[in-house]
C-alpha cells in the first residue's frame, strides 16, 4: 500500500511537471510570421512571387530550427480556421512552391521564405486560400527524468482572389444591439452570407450617446472592426464598446455594412448591474405596500 502511495505520488509529481512545463513554453512564445495574413490577386496563366518573414526575436535563448510546408485553409461559419481542408477554393496550395523547407534561425535574426504561386491557365475565378504553415522542429529536455517536448506552429494565411468572373454577393441576415445589460459591454452584432464567390468584407460601426445629448461618448467611425467572410458561408460577427460603464442609459446607433448591403440599428440600451435592479423592485414594493397600507388605515376610519 505504501509502495502504491509513493507511485502515485511519484506518478502526479510527473505529470504536473510536464503540464507546468508545456504552459511555460508555450506562454513564453515570442516566435512568430510576418505578415500574418497577406491579400493578393492572381492571374491565370500567370506567376505571382511572395516573400513571409520568420522571427526569432531578442527574448529568445536558443536558435529556431523549423520546417515550411503549404497547406490549404478555410473559415468556417464558427470563425475556426480549418487547415487541410479540401475543396474548389483551396486549390492554391498545389500551386505555391517554397525555396526552402527547412532553416535555423538565431535570436534576434529573422529569415526570409520565398515562394511563388503558378496559377494554372484554367484557374477558377474567385477566392482561393492557402497558408504556408511554420512550424518549430521538436525541442526536447529533460527535466528531472521528464522528456517535455516544445513545439510551436505559425500560420501565414494567403487570401487570393483569382481574376475573371468574380461575383461579390451577400446579404445582411440579422442584426441586433441588446435593449438591457446587466453586466458586459454594449455590443452590435450581425449575421451575415456569402453568396459570392470570393472573400468579402463585413464592417461594423459603433456610436455611443448620452441620454440626453448628441455629443459622442465613443465611436469607431474611423476604424470600423472588420471581418472576413468566405464564400459560401454564412456567419456572425459583432463589434463592442470595451469600457461600457456598470450602470447608465445609452443612445446606440449600430451599423454593419457588407456587400452593398447596410443595415442599422437605433435604439436606447439600459445598463443595470442585477443587484441594482433587485435593490429598485424592493423599493418599488415598499412603496406600494405603503400605499396599500395608508390606505388601509383611512378606511378604518
Amino acid at each position: 500500500m505504501k509502495k502504491t502511495k509513493q507511485f502515485l505520488t511519484l506518478l502526479l509529481g510527473a505529470i504536473l511537471i510536464v503540464v507546468s512545463a508545456t504552459t511555460s513554453a508555450f506562454a513564453d512564445v515570442d516566435f512568430g510570421v510576418s505578415p500574418p495574413t497577406e491579400r493578393i490577386t492572381l492571374t491565370p496563366g500567370e506567376t505571382f512571387y511572395g516573400t513571409v518573414t520568420i522571427v526569432n526575436p531578442s527574448t529568445s535563448e536558443s536558435n529556431f530550427d523549423y520546417t515550411v510546408s503549404v497547406e490549404p485553409f478555410y473559415v468556417n461559419e464558427n470563425n475556426e480556421t480549418i487547415y487541410d481542408y479540401s475543396g474548389s477554393r483551396t486549390m492554391m496550395a498545389d500551386w505555391i512552391h517554397l525555396d526552402h523547407e527547412t532553416g535555423v534561425i538565431e535570436p534576434n535574426s529573422d529569415r526570409s521564405v520565398k515562394f511563388v504561386i503558378n496559377v494554372p491557365e484554367d484557374a477558377p475565378a474567385g477566392g482561393q486560400y492557402a497558408a504556408i504553415m511554420v512550424s518549430s522542429n521538436a525541442d526536447t529536455e529533460a527535466s528531472e527524468g521528464v522528456n517535455i517536448v516544445a513545439s510551436y506552429r505559425f500560420a501565414h494565411l494567403i487570401y487570393a482572389d483569382v481574376a475573371g468572373e468574380s461575383v461579390h454577393d451577400g446579404a445582411i441576415t440579422g442584426a441586433n444591439v441588446p435593449s438591457f445589460l446587466f453586466s458586459g459591454r454594449i455590443k452590435g452584432s450581425a449575421t451575415v452570407e456569402n453568396k459570392g464567390n470570393t472573400h468579402a468584407e463585413v464592417s461594423h460601426t459603433l456610436q455611443i450617446f448620452p441620454l440626453f445629448s448628441n455629443e459622442e461618448i465613443y465611436t469607431n467611425e474611423e476604424d470600423p472592426k472588420t471581418s472576413l467572410i468566405m464564400p459560401g458561408v454564412k456567419r456572425s460577427s459583432s463589434v463592442s464598446w470595451e469600457e461600457t460603464p456598470a450602470i447608465g442609459v445609452f443612445h446606440v446607433v449600430y451599423n454593419v455594412e457588407f456587400e452593398g448591403a447596410k443595415s442599422t440599428v437605433d435604439k436606447h440600451v439600459i445598463v443595470c448591474p442585477i443587484w441594482l435592479l433587485f435593490l429598485i423592485l424592493i423599493g418599488i414594493f415598499l412603496i406600494i405596500f405603503r400605499i396599500l397600507n395608508v390606505k388601509k388605515k383611512t378606511e378604518k376610519k
